[in-house]
């Protein structure tokens, strides 16, 4: 991928973060990041006052600093403010985090020398990732914490992965040949400052949460046809005159995933019932709601992805140096915490469709719990009872972290924006929506055994199949929590994928 400070989509980030493309910064680039530096320069040597060059940070920024103290200023700045707790990223995060914080540099308004964004492509090119701990950020003059620890290993400080083994990032980047860099006037605050821990870790979810919210509709569909419900609601009329797009297509989705359905033809003309719930009904109207969320917040995504985001800001066309609060991230800890209502009620949705199928007050004919033998079974009785369980956890982690504050800094830094925060939960909450999706399918598709000989849409079947290669039909009580586990890595890896993309 070649570097210019240019939009970067979700799914060319995730060609970084997970496929492990290379990355390089392009020569069109170049000259802006020397005329950036330039101008940092030329205020060092004239000795002028500038926030981040020779003051201090914060509430210090009225401290002036000498110019003999200038490196160690941003030396110390980088240590200071490596204050991350708890877990690691995960590998493709912090993939995802190099190469996000390198396309905003080469934009040239940082004031950083070449070398310095050059370094962090090669440590990404040869595969060495920085230990970043999650939390420890509010998202306020960005993701302070760590994006320092970032910064760290290019100092050849704090600690480092290579080839899965964690050790001191010297011995890493000496591994690599690689040498660090030490950082001149501004550098240290020009890594610092901006919004890239948050996007990544927010970004690779909401990915996990598109690529779910699809698949929301494959499981719905199953469920209805398992049911015996009707695709009447799903008449593309119904959706012209309430145009949403996202409602549109997932009601085209729904009617391509339910084609040639025989189980649909064996009731059409003696069913008496006019319309089917909520939950299986309104799929289009409430699917389709989460795609439009979903989409806005990538939209947010993509203008992050090619924005100067650390401050101050270099214009050296003007030579002037401007402060300013481009780091706050409140755009995208809104745009994460919707999201994660949205995937929240995604799993509303599914979580009732799979009481549905095993309640047999509302089943339709299907045996209790889905069990052979219910009674002396339990069948999907406690799947169920764990769908409720993950729900209640994502409905407490839905709750905005982006409406919190608490001042920092002295009272300088006085709202901040959680974004982290926000961007954890997303992906603590597509997890959850990943697992009870996984068991609406396993429920599903039992309750598709119990229609056979009839068969469902060619969609659904095509899912059903891929269900199939996992768990076998339950023909007795036997654990579910390894299958519920493996559909739903199955989920994260795409194996529906090819599935669904040909209804």
């Amino acid at each position: 991928m070649e570097l210019k400070g240019e939009r970067i989509s979700l799914v060319q980030l995730a060609a970084v973060a997970f496929g492990g493309e290379a990355v390089h910064i392009s020569p069109v680039a170049r000259p802006r990041i020397l005329a950036s530096r330039k101008a940092i320069e030329q205020i060092v040597e004239r000795d002028a006052v500038v926030y981040g060059v020779n003051t201090g940070f914060g509430k210090l920024s009225d401290v002036r600093i000498p110019h003999g103290e200038l490196r160690q200023l941003q030396l110390n700045l980088v240590r200071s403010h490596a204050c991350g707790i708890g877990h690691p990223l995960s590998e493709p995060e912090v993939r995802a985090m190099m190469v996000l914080r390198a396309n905003v540099l080469a934009l040239g308004f940082s004031g950083i020398r070449f070398e310095v964004i050059e370094l962090l492509c090669e440590m990404l090119n040869r595969r060495v990732y920085p230990v970043v701990p999650e939390k420890g950020s509010v998202g306020a003059s960005g993701d302070l914490a760590p994006l320092a620890h970032l910064a760290l290993n290019l100092i050849g400080e704090g600690e480092a992965f290579l080839e899965g083994k964690r050790m001191a990032s010297a011995e890493v980047l000496r591994r690599a040949q690689l040498k660090p860099v030490q950082l001149e006037a501004k550098e240290g605050l020009a890594l610092l400052n901006g919004t890239q821990a948050m996007h990544a870790v927010g970004g690779l979810a909401l990915l996990r949460a598109r690529r779910l919210a699809r698949l929301a509709d494959v499981a719905g569909a199953m469920s209805l046809e398992a049911l015996k419900g009707t695709p009447a609601a799903f008449d593309l009329r119904l959706q012209d005159v309430r145009p949403h797009p996202g409602q549109k297509a997932v009601a085209k989705h729904l009617l391509s995933l339910m084609k040639g359905s025989e189980i649909r033809e064996s009731h059409f003309e003696s069913d008496p019932r006019v319309q089917d719930a909520y939950s299986l009904r309104c799929m289009p109207q409430v699917h389709g709601a989460v795609r439009g969320a979903l989409a806005h917040c990538e939209d947010v995504l993509l203008i992050e992805s090619a924005s100067a985001t650390d401050n101050p800001l270099v214009f050296a066309g003007s030579g002037e140096v401007i402060s300013g609060g481009n780091f706050h991230g409140a755009p995208l800890a809104f745009a994460f915490d919707y999201a994660a209502i949205a995937i929240v009620d995604l799993m509303s949705m599914s979580e009732r469709r799979t009481d549905r199928l095993v309640n047999p007050d509302k089943s339709e004919g299907l045996p209790a719990f889905l069990a052979r033998e219910p009674g002396v079974q339990s069948g999907f009785m406690t799947a169920h009872v764990a769908a409720a369980s993950l729900l209640n956890e994502a409905r407490v982690l839905a709750h905005p972290a982006s409406i919190d504050n608490i001042t920092t800094s002295g009272g300088k830094e006085d709202h901040v924006s959680m974004g982290m925060t926000s961007a954890l939960k997303l992906r603590a909450i597509v997890d959850l929506a990943e697992n009870l999706v996984a068991i609406e399918l396993l429920a599903a598709s039992q309750g598709l055994e119990h229609r056979r000989p009839l068969k469902a849409g060619v969609g659904v079947e095509r899912a059903f199949a891929v269900v199939r290669k996992i768990a076998p039909p339950l023909t007795a009580d036997r654990a579910l929590s390894g299958d519920i586990a493996s559909v739903a890595e199955a989920i994260r890896q795409g194996d529906f994928d090819a599935e669904d993309e040909e209804s």
